[in-house]
C-alpha cells in the first residue's frame, strides 16, 4: 500500500464530488461533530441546517473543520480535512445575494434540503439557516496499492 498528500487541486476536486462529510466545532474546550450534507463551489462550503447545538457552537466559535472521506477498502481510501471560517447567510436584504448563491450551490446536489430540514418525530418544522464555511486550508491523503 502506498500512501501520499493529494494535491490542493484533488482536494478541490474530491469536495466538489462528494457532498457528505463531518463537521466539527469546540466551544469551551469540548469538541462536537456531526454528519452534514454540502456543497463545495471551488472555494466555499455550502450547508443548510437548523437552530440548534451546531448553530450555537459555530456562532460562539467560528472555527470549524470539515472532514470527508471514500474508502473502496483497507488498502483504497482518501480522507480530505478543511479547515475554515462559520459565516452565516442571514434572509436580511443585505445578504440577499449570497443567500441566492448559497441556495443554487447546494440546489446542485439531489436531496440537498433533506437531512436538515425534515423535522424529527415529534418536532415542528424550523427556519431553515443558510451558511457557508470560508475555506482557509484544506490536506488530503490517498492510499492505493500498487
Amino acid at each position: 500500500m502506498m500512501i501520499h498528500e493529494m494535491t490542493q487541486e484533488e482536494c478541490r476536486l474530491a469536495l466538489g464530488r462528494i457532498d457528505c462529510g463531518r463537521l466539527a466545532c469546540a466551544r469551551d474546550n469540548q469538541p462536537y461533530i456531526v454528519p452534514v450534507h454540502f456543497s463545495f463551489d471551488g472555494q466555499n462550503v455550502y450547508g443548510v441546517t437548523t437552530l440548534g447545538q451546531k448553530v450555537e457552537w459555530m456562532r460562539a466559535n467560528p472555527n470549524v473543520c470539515l472532514e470527508i472521506d471514500e474508502r473502496r477498502d483497507h488498502y483504497d481510501w482518501m480522507s480530505i480535512i478543511v479547515f475554515g471560517r462559520y459565516e452565516e447567510i442571514s434572509d436580511r436584504p443585505e445578504f440577499q445575494e449570497a443567500r441566492a448563491y448559497a441556495l443554487e450551490a447546494l440546489q446542485r446536489r439531489t436531496l440537498w434540503w433533506e437531512p436538515a430540514c425534515v423535522p424529527a418525530e415529534g418536532q415542528e418544522p424550523r427556519q431553515p439557516i443558510f451558511y457557508r464555511i470560508a475555506v482557509s486550508h484544506m490536506s488530503g491523503r490517498r492510499a492505493h496499492d500498487h
